[in-house]
């Protein structure tokens, strides 16, 4: 059977991007660049965009192609170039203290993916067809969560913090995507447009931190408590 129209193929090859967007996750985990941090950004963005071009092509629902193209252009390319421009016009490049070191960190994500796969294997109830996509693709959505709430928590920088809210989010788009091939359009509209506009207010509050406090440390907010 031609491989273009093979829904078991069309699985495998969602389950190895999937598997591929976890990779990434975790790499922001150890990754203290700004910069880079935002570019592994955009290629978890883009293949989120990649998985819901497949599941639109191999289940033959075309409203899905929508999703896809809007989480390319806004996440993949929009987006990191808006944070870039951030990044070069407040000149602070490194996160230099999280919370918690890298190898550590890494072992926590490493964790919160196997409490996923737990949570995930519960939920999973085969069925004929492609409700397979279920079984992997849940796991990893969880995972990206988790480990995205667990950097909000152990980063200090803004903007990274920014970044840990933007996966997080991807993590509720592959778990939408691949388990209920997507929301109604209208709801999917709104979810881009609210990503876009927390991205540009929370931009704009990154560079006044760092106007304010000549850093985008957050802790140093404890200084307006009265």
């Amino acid at each position: 059977m031609d491989l273009l129209h093979n829904p078991e193929f069309g699985d495998k090859l969602v389950t190895l991007m999937a598997a591929f967007v976890l990779v990434l996750q975790i790499a922001m985990v150890g990754q203290r660049s700004l910069v880079m941090n935002i570019r592994l950004f955009a290629a978890q963005s883009f293949l989120l965009g990649a998985i819901a071009g497949s599941i639109a092509w191999y289940n033959h629902a075309p409203h899905i192609f929508i999703a896809a193209g809007m989480t390319i252009l806004l996440k993949a390319i929009l987006v990191p170039i808006v944070l870039e421009r951030l990044v070069d016009r407040i000149d602070i490049h490194h996160e230099i203290a999280p919370i918690l070191n890298t190898p550590l960190s890494i072992m926590i994500s490493g964790g919160l993916t196997l409490v996923a796969y737990l949570v995930g294997e519960s939920f999973y109830h085969p069925e004929a067809g492609a409700a397979s996509l279920g079984h992997n693709t849940l796991a990893v959505a969880i995972s990206v969560f988790l480990i995205g709430f667990f950097m909000m928590i152990n980063r200090r920088k803004a903007l990274t913090q920014v970044l840990a809210l933007l996966t997080l989010e991807n993590g509720i788009f592959l778990a939408a995507t691949c388990l209920t091939y997507g929301m109604p359009l209208i709801v999917e509209l709104g979810v881009f447009f609210d990503v876009l506009v927390a991205v540009l207010v929370l931009g704009i509050l990154v560079y006044r931190i760092r106007e304010s406090f000549e850093s985008m440390d957050v802790s140093k907010l404890r200084r307006l408590r009265g």
